[in-house]
């Protein structure tokens, strides 16, 4: 698989539990404050967390068949 941005991130696997759960579970687009409690949950900075969001975003929707980029199909 092509390198995708989120491998350059070293993120902890316990970050990466948090981060996957509350995509799947709570939102692929979350809030400003919603990313805020992400981020403390996680110990990442709200830009780092909202990074990962934005790269995990792209692979889900290449993953869907859907263009990288969020355009007018709402996920």
């Amino acid at each position: 698989m092509a390198s995708n941005g989120m491998e350059c991130m070293q993120l902890a696997e316990d970050q990466i539990k948090i981060l996957e759960e509350n995509f799947t579970k709570v939102s692929k687009h979350p809030d400003e404050s919603t990313l805020m409690l992400i981020a403390a949950e996680s110990g990442l900075t709200e830009e780092e967390t909202a990074k990962w969001f934005r790269l995990r975003n792209a692979q889900w929707r290449q993953a869907e068949g859907l263009p990288a980029q969020l355009g007018s199909v709402k996920d």
